[in-house]
């Protein structure tokens, strides 16, 4: 007699829970990567950083033409995306065409 834990069904209904489990964890996190707000230009750290969202505006000497938030090394997104988060604005993100006064060229 053959044993019925074995079955493919059971067998079925475990791997589906597997795979359930392990997908909960990039469901979450991709929610949260999507939840999160852009950068307010306005707010008190956006100013002090001279943040802006098309880095074109920016009237800062020290920009480069070629300095964009998505080639700084703080930009934690692929250069790719529109936007993305930064380590500089926790919980928030910045426009990728975007440029602060703490841009460090990315290695």
């Amino acid at each position: 007699m053959s044993d019925p834990a074995a079955s493919p069904t059971n067998r079925r209904k475990f791997l589906f829970a597997c795979t359930a489990a392990a997908a909960a964890p990039l469901a979450a996190r991709s929610a949260f990567a999507q939840s999160k707000e852009k950068v307010d230009e306005n707010s008190p750290q956006a100013k002090a950083l001279n943040y802006r969202h098309d880095a074109k505006q920016v009237k800062d000497p020290k920009r480069k033409p070629d300095q964009f938030c998505n080639n700084c090394q703080l930009y934690q997104a692929k250069a790719s995306d529109a936007w993305g988060p930064c380590a500089l604005f926790a919980g928030n993100l910045v426009a990728a065409k975007g440029w602060c006064n703490a841009w460090v060229k990315k290695a």
